[in-house]
């Protein structure tokens, strides 16, 4: 998925990321509060059991490393709390049963008291264990994924170059930036735009329109060809699903999510906001699922609109489609076995990287640091293509493995393929508490197959030529009227 922030990189690439739903969210959503939401299942005994490894892994994210003590210390308060309550409870059942057996009525009188004062610290002490467990679950929802051992330390400046395809052009004094190339085509427009929706909005039109239908249909044909399924996502989504997926707070950071509401809407209905990335959709379709271990992995692929309220400073660097509110986005997302997620990470990659190569462009890959990891991402790349016209590179695609990060905020599970050979006939009935030994939580990876704006940008810079006409790659040419070669 492509992300949000500094440098350029976070809000395509997967940075920082997740940042769209910032910390101000927490007056916008609070998900201890959401009835609707998918209970979440986190490992609680692990986090307190490793806090000091967290924490480390928290400082190199960029984290508050606090948190992760926080979540051990209400761990053992609710711990502590369930063992009382659980003592109380046994001597209220003592009580009760002794009022059956008192020798007199004002013995009996007392006992029907002590039972009257058991139940009510049995009610308050079950009011004071809902609190902590919601405070317990909060600090615990914000403790980032782990992090892959290989991943670099520090900030974007220590991301490793994996490897560099192509040669950057070096620009000559004909070279242009791909707003001079669209405005002399008429294939932009953000004058109308911001009379219509604001500033970093904007129209593609005539060859520009389809361009990007072209890219569009390109990138969802080649991911079909790689085994991915097809789909087309809702672009607007329960705040519960994003923030099931890690798009969690960070401290001091402004809220990037457009959220939705109209005056009918019930006050307890779900909130709504608009998909900063179709990941979110994407994984919602496996959400509350059982799968069976056979039918995975599953891959799909999903054409959306990206939203996000953020778009930069205005600065040369960021002129034009660079940094939008809005752009078309084709997303690959998987769940697997966490034996087969290293293995679909591989085939993102390669699906990835053959999608670029037969567009010409120039591109490295980057092994992106601790400090550019979203809450989610236990590893990822990103991508950046080379463009003339800012004389630089720039990001265009990344790709991460959550792990079980998303899985278990979501609910997607799998049923090992060994529990039929134990259960035997399929209609037989099996009580949770034994089946549950076979059931595990699944892995999800994510990656941008197409982002148009900034592709678009790579694509026109790259291909210009001298006089001014831009060649169009072979690859696209079916998806234009005319099958053009330039343009």
């Amino acid at each position: 998925m492509l992300g949000l922030a500094t440098r350029g990189r976070c809000f395509y690439g997967r940075t920082g990321c997740k940042r769209w739903l910032s910390s101000t969210r927490a007056a916008l959503y609070d998900p201890t509060k959401d009835i609707h939401r998918i209970p979440v299942a986190l490992d609680y005994e692990r986090l307190v059991s490793n806090k000091e490894t967290i924490a480390t892994n928290m400082k190199q994210r960029n984290y508050d490393s606090g948190g992760i003590f926080r979540v051990a210390d209400l761990y053992d308060k609710v711990q502590a709390l369930e063992r009382e309550l659980g003592q109380w409870g046994a001597d209220r059942d003592a009580v009760n049963v002794s009022i059956r057996t008192a020798s007199s009525k004002e013995e009996r009188q007392a006992r029907i008291e002590q039972a009257k004062h058991w139940k009510e610290r049995l009610k308050e002490g079950t009011a004071q264990l809902d609190v902590l467990k919601k405070q317990l679950e909060t600090e615990a929802l914000l403790i980032p994924n782990d992090t892959h051992a290989s991943v670099p330390i520090g900030d974007e400046t220590k991301a490793r170059i994996v490897r560099v395809v192509g040669e950057p052009q070096k620009p000559t004094e004909h070279t242009k930036d791909h707003l001079a190339l669209c405005e002399a085509r008429d294939m932009v427009e953000f004058e109308q735009a911001a009379k219509v929706s604001g500033s970093k909005w904007y129209y593609l039109k005539n060859q520009g329109a389809w361009l990007e239908l072209a890219l569009v249909q390109y990138a969802m044909q080649q991911a079909h060809k790689h085994g991915f399924s097809p789909v087309l996502p809702p672009d607007v989504v329960r705040a519960s699903i994003a923030y099931g997926c890690g798009f969690q707070p960070r401290q001091h950071e402004a809220s990037q999510i457009y959220s939705v509401t109209t005056p009918s809407m019930d006050a307890s209905a779900p909130p709504l906001c608009l998909a900063g990335t179709a990941e979110i959709p994407l994984a919602g379709l496996f959400a509350d699922q059982l799968l069976d271990e056979d039918a995975l992995p599953k891959k799909i692929v999903g054409f959306g609109h990206a939203f996000r309220a953020e778009a930069g400073h205005g600065s040369a660097q960021e002129r034009g489609l660079y940094r939008v509110h809005q752009f078309s986005k084709v997303e690959l997302f998987a769940v697997t076995t966490p034996d087969q997620s290293q293995r679909v990470l591989d085939e993102f990659l390669v699906l990835q990287e053959n999608l670029f190569q037969e567009l010409g462009l120039c591109y490295r890959v980057l092994d992106m640091p601790t400090e550019e990891l979203g809450a989610s991402a236990y590893r990822k790349y990103d991508m950046e293509a080379w463009m003339p016209g800012k004389n630089d590179w720039g990001e265009i695609s990344s790709t991460s493995s959550c792990t079980d990060y998303q899985a278990r905020r979501l609910a997607i599970r799998y049923l090992e393929t060994q529990f039929k050979d134990q259960a035997g006939n399929k209609d037989v009935r099996v009580p949770w508490q034994e089946k549950e030994k076979w059931v595990h939580y699944c892995h999800t990876l994510n990656g941008t197959a197409m982002a148009i704006p900034r592709i678009l940008i790579a694509l026109l810079e790259t291909h210009q030529q001298q006089d001014g006409s831009v060649h169009i790659p072979p690859c696209l040419r079916k998806w234009i009227p005319g099958e053009p070669n330039i343009i």
